[in-house]
């Protein structure tokens, strides 16, 4: 369909094609061309399949998005040997997971290619701009989990790969925080268009120079806002975080949205150091040698916090 509207759109004008991809959402459905894909292989597990979430927050113990636990029969497309020991199920669920999603992305990629192609074909490529993000990131066994929504940097993190010749060096790698509310003001400014003042994000177009403007942000605000077992039992939480360090913030209250399980839980917090700690199995909120990075966090969760309008559900607990 994008293809053939691609062909008979008006040649003389410029466009805008956003193109959505359903097939990496849960459950995965990958097609014949790509069912055969990993069928005598194993892939390699992440390093934290087996985490234990020891000295973690209690969110990460309760959550409800275990391979070996949560996962479903529509899911795997075949019975569960629940009989066997956690571990080894584990790891034999994840080898069903993440064949199946890897399918499902194969197909994408074939088709994101085939889109590639039609510029390339079409004296297109060297003055448009092609993004490929999405919404958010995705749990691929890590911590043991599938899906989403915790501020743990496999979920927190976007894709965001971008091909414009006419402007980004192609190879190059941006390490800049961007976020995708900067998305819109990005596109203005490509247009000569001004952001209005109501936008939160910020144009990049500078990054694509390759030159990082005086004053641009250091840290990045999240917040998840949906608690209870409709949500995987994802305990609701926001914190903050910076190149080096993520403070995160349980704040218990058992606030959600409508319809949502309210369980109460006690706040909690998490302090990771990404340098020292790039998968997120140390929390350092309670080690005194990383008292004062605490104490400079929750300032800056404060000032993210008013600049974007949000509220502290808990401030009493800073």
């Amino acid at each position: 369909m994008s293809l053939n509207w691609l062909d008979k759109r008006d040649a003389s004008r410029p466009f805008c094609m956003m193109v959505h991809h359903k097939a990496p959402h849960r459950p995965w459905y990958p097609d014949e061309k790509h069912a055969h894909l990993y069928l005598n292989e194993d892939i390699p597990e992440p390093p934290t399949l087996h985490d234990d979430y020891v000295g973690r927050a209690a969110a990460a113990r309760e959550a409800k998005m275990r391979l070996d636990k949560n996962m479903t029969v529509t899911d795997l497309k075949c019975e569960i040997p629940h009989e066997l020991p956690e571990r080894e199920l584990r790891s034999w669920v994840y080898q069903k997971y993440i064949k199946e999603y890897l399918r499902v992305i194969a197909s994408i990629d074939d088709n994101v290619g085939r889109l590639l192609d039609f510029l390339d074909e079409h004296n297109l490529a060297e003055n448009t701009m092609v993004i490929y993000t999405s919404d958010q990131g995705f749990f691929l066994g890590d911590h043991g989990w599938y899906d989403k929504r915790f501020m743990y940097e496999e979920s927190l993190r976007m894709p965001f790969i971008l091909r414009y010749p006419a402007m980004a060096k192609p190879g190059s790698v941006n390490a800049d925080m961007i976020l995708n509310v900067d998305f819109a003001p990005l596109f203005l400014d490509l247009a000569r268009i001004a952001t209005p003042p109501e936008m939160q994000g910020h144009s990049f177009l500078s990054l694509l120079r390759g030159e990082t403007p005086s004053g641009w942000r250091q840290s990045m605000y999240y917040r998840y806002w949906m608690h209870g077992d409709s949500c995987h039992n994802v305990h609701a939480h926001y914190g903050v975080r910076t190149h080096r360090y993520k403070l995160i913030h349980y704040y218990g209250d058992g606030l959600g949205l409508p319809g949502t399980s309210t369980t109460l839980t006690p706040p909690e917090w998490e302090l990771f150091d990404l340098d020292k700690d790039p998968c997120e199995l140390n929390n350092c909120y309670h080690n005194p040698a990383y008292a004062t990075v605490v104490q400079e966090l929750k300032a800056e969760l404060t000032r993210l916090q008013t600049e974007v309008g949000d509220t502290p559900v808990s401030p009493k607990s800073y």
